[in-house]
């Protein structure tokens, strides 16, 4: 996909007059002071360049399921616009497979991930026919007591760590050597106790592991991925038969987060891939991938409207109503997720002038609450506009209640050039007061005075 716009400056253009046209439609202003924005047309540019990326390098008829990341944006309506983009779901909890089920995605197109999975989300995957790679070998030991009880069609396999290191943010690095996730390959007996479970099992046909995310090199993520795959290999020379048909190699790509350039993008992971790892594209083994912040980050964008303009030790300050609740890796981790913020008027339009080194920040009552702090943009000013840029994932579909503040509306757009302008669609309404009360125990107000420990008045 040679037209693939990983400049960035199309999704940027189309951002700009999103926000322009938010403030002229009402959805965002005095009172709806930060909306969440999606751009739909960049959701379906990516979803098609990954497709397009692993099809270059596979062998044709090769079995390739793309399963997005829920948990990098679980809103039942991206789910279905990435449906019906050829995406499928990878899951790790059973809300994220409700919602997956919600959006109409099948049993066929959605794996089920998790390291803490109960016996009845066993149950009703293995019921359902949804792909499940265990996590344990106490996991493993459920399963084999479910396939005895009654025989699932479910693809099963086995997640593993290959222990090859992290990157440079340590919590989104999941295959060092003490990770949570998986059986841990280089600890002593493990990789004899997985070639014996596959052994032991017919019915067990996947391998799975995932490196890791954000911080994480493409160099380590192929080195995961070769890994996997050398002992998908051994297994299958084990067994005398090809009995592990697919491998899943999860997801992780990177997002770059300083400027609107993707990079890296699909086709040089799947190039690189090919390359280190050519028997994995040779047509013998199906693929699965579990891509999420890759696939929605640039395409989504927080807005919020300066409250207040302010100094404090010589230093401008714009108060907004962005911060802590929407953008929490941010706030209390900055060095590790920074953001790009951009400066935008009263009228949604991108500002111009000189730049001033400014703080913008949150509506949270806690010192830190910052969006971005020393940083050089044009003057924000009451009733302006700032926009944290990058933020279609794990962002403002994560909300954190700090405050009690509320939910922001999230809307989905896409140019329309019939009506000279942009056309919005409603994917999350803004949470109301009532809803903040009613999660906060609104209707059980007097539950707790009505205890008394024997004896008391």
């Amino acid at each position: 996909m040679d037209e693939y716009d990983s400049t960035g400056e199309g999704r940027a253009a189309r951002r700009d007059e999103a926000v322009r046209a938010a403030v002229e439609q009402g959805l965002l202003g005095p009172d709806s002071p930060v909306v969440g924005l999606l751009d739909v047309t960049g959701i379906r540019e990516s979803a098609a360049e990954l497709r397009a990326a692993f099809d270059e390098v596979t062998a044709p008829g090769t079995p390739v399921l793309h399963a997005f990341a829920v948990k990098a944006a679980p809103l039942v309506p991206v789910l279905r616009l990435l449906r019906e983009e050829g995406i499928g779901a990878e899951v790790a909890s059973p809300g994220e497979l409700a919602l997956a089920r919600a959006a109409g995605l099948p049993p066929a197109l959605t794996v089920l991930d998790s390291p803490a999975k109960t016996p009845a989300e066993l149950r009703e995957a293995l019921a359902l026919g949804i792909a499940v790679n265990a996590d344990n070998p106490q996991e493993l030991d459920r399963i084999d007591a479910l396939m005895r009880s009654a025989v699932s069609r479910s693809p099963l396999g086995i997640r593993v760590n290959p222990q090859i290191g992290g990157g440079s943010i340590g919590s989104t690095s999941t295959a060092t050597a003490t990770s949570k996730f998986g059986v841990a390959l280089r600890d002593e007996g493990a990789r004899e106790w997985v070639v014996r479970a596959f052994l032991d099992r017919p019915w067990l046909s996947r391998l799975h592991a995932h490196t890791g995310s954000q911080g994480i090199p493409l160099s380590l993520m192929i080195q995961g991925v070769a890994e996997t795959y050398t002992l998908a290999e051994e297994i299958n020379r084990s067994i005398g038969r090809p009995q592990i048909d697919t491998i899943d190699i999860g997801g992780g790509l990177p997002v770059n987060f300083a400027s609107d350039v993707t990079a890296p993008t699909y086709r040089e992971y799947a190039r690189a891939l090919r390359e280190a790892v050519p028997g994995l594209f040779d047509g013998r083994y199906g693929l699965v991938t579990e891509f999420g912040r890759s696939l929605l980050a640039k395409h989504g964008t927080i807005v919020a409207r300066v409250e207040y303009a302010k100094s404090a030790g010589g230093r401008p300050v714009a108060v907004t109503h962005a911060g802590v609740q929407v953008a929490t890796r941010t706030v209390y981790v900055p060095g590790s997720w920074p953001l790009r913020i951009t400066a935008y008027d009263g009228k949604g339009r991108p500002k111009s002038g000189p730049e001033v080194v400014q703080d913008v920040a949150g509506p949270a009552c806690f010192a830190g609450d910052l969006l971005a702090e020393g940083r050089a943009l044009p003057l924000l000013e009451q009733g302006d506009h700032a926009a944290a840029l990058d933020t279609g994932a794990y962002y403002f579909a994560h909300h954190y209640a700090y405050n009690s503040l509320a939910r922001p509306g999230i809307y989905g757009f896409v140019p329309d050039p019939q009506a000279g302008g942009v056309r919005f669609a409603t994917v999350r309404d803004p949470q109301t007061i009532a809803s903040i009360v009613a999660e906060s125990g609104g209707a059980h107000v007097g539950a707790l005075t009505t205890l008394h420990a024997p004896g008391s008045h």
